[in-house]
């Protein structure tokens, strides 16, 4: 679809300005609601000195501030390269309803990025070595009051 290489083109120039500023790496994303671009990023990890610093990451920052809203439902995201699993995770927890990509894990791999090392970790239930349970009912107590609190869920 025509609209969609559009939109695709706009992420690739998101990444070109970001590989040319040095922020990070070559990834772009563009965020489109009703046939409108609504947010941008690119990888600014290098620039923040913070891996959280994505380009799917920036663009979600960016739409969320723009539509003044943390549900990005009716959304699309279309990024130059499959989302790792950070942003995978921080799609879904924005309601972003499609995912269009660039490069495969594997082209992001053949670059020097390390996203299929993240894939097998959590493929082989590997949290055990970074994770371990403590403060469990501290953590209970809190979660129980702020169930009684008034409050909305996101």
């Amino acid at each position: 679809m025509e609209e969609n290489m559009d939109f695709m083109k706009e992420a690739v120039k998101e990444a070109y300005e970001g590989i040319n500023e040095k922020h990070g790496g070559p990834f772009g994303s563009v965020i489109v609601k009703d046939g409108k671009i609504v947010g941008r990023g690119h990888n600014q990890v290098l620039l923040n000195h913070d891996p959280t610093c994505h380009g799917e990451m920036m663009a979600i920052r960016d739409a969320c501030k723009k539509l003044g809203s943390h549900d990005l439902s009716d959304c699309s995201i279309y990024t130059t390269a499959a989302p790792c699993p950070m942003c995978k995770g921080a799609i879904l927890w924005a309601n972003i309803s499609k995912i269009y990509y660039g490069c495969t894990i594997e082209d992001t791999d053949s670059i020097g990025f390390r996203d299929e090392k993240f894939y097998e970790s959590w493929n082989e239930g590997n949290d055990g070595n970074y994770g371990e349970e403590t403060g469990r009912e501290e953590c209970l107590k809190l979660f129980s009051d702020y169930s009684k609190m008034q409050h909305d869920l996101y």
